[in-house]
């Protein structure tokens, strides 16, 4: 698939996590974003990490962890058939947050689904699970790190500590992506810098756009995630042709909202060409080439 180039639209989507009484009006929420978001001609709309958690708040006690991501479980399908349909009837490409689910070997695994306009749906699995997803819900990592091909070109995703390994970056940039998705959950401000910081690392060293949509509000009743801090944003590489501040558009903190922004993909390759700095056509691999090995 060739490489976007021209306008690409994209939309992010600060969700806020609250008491859900039925899964019907979780999933109501979700198409009132992207019906707005198609309305307004975005080609993408991104949701935040582990915004369906708040499915557990229905319960009438509290889900305890170890048992969350089970119950949570029950939802996948259901999740994956609406956002497959609202991409198709909405004509927006989704990326649909993430959805910690139960695969069928047992592990569970951090999931982003990504519904593109022709209703088709693709996983993508948090590679970094933190050491809490790991200690509480008992995430495991997954298996495969490769962009995913769009009507506007391939794009990567990084879900939240994800975008703290600049190896993957780098990575999906060589495989062909210059737009980049980070959906996030943190809890405290210190948390939610963390990714800001290296999302707008990303976006220098690998002269790409990254588009972060993070979870805000509280939900008393899920344990695990009761507090949420977040400021979604939309960066640019930091030059000339970009925003000021490298930030194309930028949430009110801990509001839920949807920011709109539209990016030039030629700005990159002229950047890439003729920057002030030319990260990718610079790098000196044989001196730094990162090489690993599974133990």
């Amino acid at each position: 698939m060739s490489p976007a180039t021209g306008s690409v639209r994209v939309a992010s989507v600060q969700f806020a996590a609250q008491a859900t009484a039925t899964g019907d009006a979780f999933f109501d929420r979700i198409a009132t974003y992207v019906r707005s978001a198609g309305d307004y001609g975005a080609d993408f709309v991104c949701f935040p990490e582990h915004f369906t958690l708040q499915l557990l708040s229905a319960a009438p006690t509290m889900v305890p962890a170890d048992e969350a991501i089970h119950r949570l479980t029950e939802y996948t399908p259901r999740l994956k058939e609406r956002l497959s349909a609202l991409a198709k009837e909405h004509s927006v490409n989704i990326v649909g947050g993430s959805h910690a689910t139960v695969l069928e070997n047992g592990e569970a695994h951090n999931i982003t689904y990504v519904a593109l306009r022709d209703g088709t749906l693709h996983a993508r699995h948090k590679l970094h699970p933190t050491p809490d997803e790991k200690a509480v819900w008992n995430i495991q990592g997954g298996e495969s790190a490769e962009p995913v091909e769009t009507d506007r070109g391939q794009v990567g995703v990084m879900i939240c500590y994800d975008s703290e390994f600049p190896e993957l970056g780098r990575h999906l940039t060589d495989a062909g992506a210059k737009l980049f998705f980070v959906p996030y959950c943190t809890d405290t401000r210190h948390g939610h810098l963390r990714v800001r910081y290296c999302c707008h690392a990303r976006t220098v060293e690998n002269q790409c756009y990254v588009v972060t949509s993070g979870l805000v509000g509280t939900v008393p009743n899920v344990a695990n995630i009761d507090i949420n801090f977040a400021q979604s944003a939309v960066l640019t590489p930091s030059d000339h042709p970009f925003a000021r501040d490298g930030i194309a558009a930028e949430a009110t903190e801990n509001a839920e909202t949807m920011i709109i922004a539209d990016l030039d993909m030629n700005r990159l390759d002229l950047a890439r060409e003729r920057g002030s700095v030319r990260n990718l056509n610079d790098r000196r691999p044989e001196l730094y080439r990162v090489e690993w090995s599974r133990r």
